[in-house]
Formats: structure tokens, C-alpha cells, sequence
């Protein structure tokens, strides 16, 4: 009788609509949300040891639904913003315990000015390094003209030393 009502209602919603509630219905086993988010089972697993996702049970399998695929979103994006998975899981569990989300968004500004006053930080430290750099960069090579050393045939012979040497790293997406 449920799936007869289920049916009812949802044939009187705009078809957008249906769509979303059959998104909002779907479960993920931690292989397809792995998969739909580009990372690896072994990443969710450990997510879920640190208490950031709580997956439901079916037997012994992990299934996910749309609220554990916010949250992976959530912490992916802290994750790449540099929060710390701390940091994230103060974020997700404000978001658990308020409703209306002020403690939330007061955190996420907090975090974020936090963050961005590190950056900018880091990107002054940057560019001082960089600059000291390029200034021995350019004291050795003029001690090399000073000594008739060709700097461009020597440059070329590091970059080629430094292309055999480099290991190249892939990383395997699906």
C-alpha cells in the first residue's frame, strides 16, 4: 500500500521534484561512492574509523545514503581547503546539533579567516624564499660567466638529469 501512495503523491510532483526524492532515497554501497566522489574506499573506511561518517549496516555491508555522501562532500572540500579533519568534524557536528545553522556558519567564518590569514602567511614566507632564490640564482650565474662557464648548455643538463631522476607519480582516478 506504501509503494501505491508513494506512487500517488510523487505522480502529482513535478518531475524534478521525483527526481530528487529517488536521490535523496538512493543508497551507495562505499565502492559507488567512492567512485562518484574520486576517491578510494580505503579513504571512506578511514573517515568512518575517525567518526566522521556513520555509515548504515545491510549484513556486513556498508551502505551510504544522501546525507553520508554531504558529508564526505563536506569533508573532501575542508579536507582541500587545509582544515584539519578536526577542524571538520567540529564543522559536522555543529551542523548535526543546529538546526537553524548559526553556530555553523560562526564556526565556518572563524575557520575560514583563520585559514586565510595562514595562507597569506605562507604566501609572504613564499615569496620572500623566492626572492632570496633567484637572487643566488642570479650570484651564480654570474660567477659562471665570471669563470667562462656557459649557464644555458649547464641549465639544460640539470633539467635533463632532474627529468631522468624524477620518478613520475600518477594518481588513479576512477
Amino acid at each position: 500500500m506504501r509503494d501505491l501512495l508513494d506512487v500517488y503523491v510523487n505522480s502529482a510532483l513535478p518531475c524534478r521534484f521525483v527526481a530528487v526524492a529517488a536521490d535523496r532515497e538512493r543508497l551507495f554501497t562505499i565502492t559507488e561512492l567512492a567512485r562518484d566522489l574520486g576517491v578510494t574506499p580505503r579513504a571512506i573506511r578511514f573517515y568512518e574509523s575517525k567518526g566522521l561518517l556513520r555509515p548504515q549496516r545491510a549484513g556486513t555491508t556498508r551502505v551510504y545514503d544522501h546525507r553520508d555522501r554531504g558529508r564526505l562532500l563536506l569533508i573532501l572540500r575542508g579536507k582541500r581547503m587545509g582544515f584539519s579533519l578536526a577542524q571538520v568534524g567540529q564543522f559536522l557536528d555543529l551542523y548535526d546539533a543546529d538546526p537553524d545553522q548559526h553556530q555553523q556558519l560562526l564556526h565556518l567564518l572563524r575557520g575560514a579567516r583563520h585559514r586565510i590569514a595562514a595562507l597569506e602567511r605562507q604566501r609572504h614566507d613564499l615569496e620572500l624564499t623566492l626572492a632570496e632564490l633567484r637572487d643566488v640564482e642570479a650570484q651564480c650565474v654570474a660567477a659562471m660567466r665570471e669563470r667562462g662557464i656557459d649557464t644555458e648548455t649547464e641549465a639544460a643538463a640539470e633539467r635533463k638529469l632532474a627529468i631522468v631522476k624524477t620518478p613520475v607519480k600518477t594518481h588513479r582516478r576512477r
